[in-house]
């Protein structure tokens, strides 16, 4: 079973999002991490990079694989989370804290799910 914190939304490509006024703060949720196994490496963005919801907007390396992010919103990178530089693991232990990216919106999000809709989702 994964965990699913409630108070996020979720998009179809399993990165959680958090709303506060006109930021987003982008994560991937804690099914996305247990599929990617041990993260090594994360190629956050550039700040100020234009960011469009369903687009990759940054890899994540796992002893796996590498797999893009995709952005779950229309915006612009206000900031990227710099601990994961030396310390990507963070991901494993802790994927609701570990944020990715703020993102200044472009627009009210849309297509994103529920915590009750992402369970279903992932089949839970």
């Amino acid at each position: 079973m994964s965990v699913i914190k409630e108070g996020l939304l979720y998009a179809r490509t399993h990165e959680w999002v958090s709303i506060d006024g006109e930021t987003a703060t982008v994560g991937v949720s804690d099914f996305a991490q247990k599929q990617l196994t041990d993260v090594v490496y994360v190629d956050l963005p550039d700040l100020n990079r234009k960011v469009f919801a369903g687009k990759p907007m940054l890899t994540v390396e796992s002893v796996k694989s590498a797999e893009d992010v995709f952005s779950p919103v229309d915006g612009t990178v206000i900031e990227v989370n710099r601990a994961l530089d030396d310390k990507p693991e963070l991901i494993n232990r802790d994927p609701y804290n570990s944020w990715l990216v703020k993102i200044r919106l472009d627009s009210k999000p849309s297509g994103l799910m529920s915590p009750e809709e992402y369970r279903k989702f992932i089949g839970e």
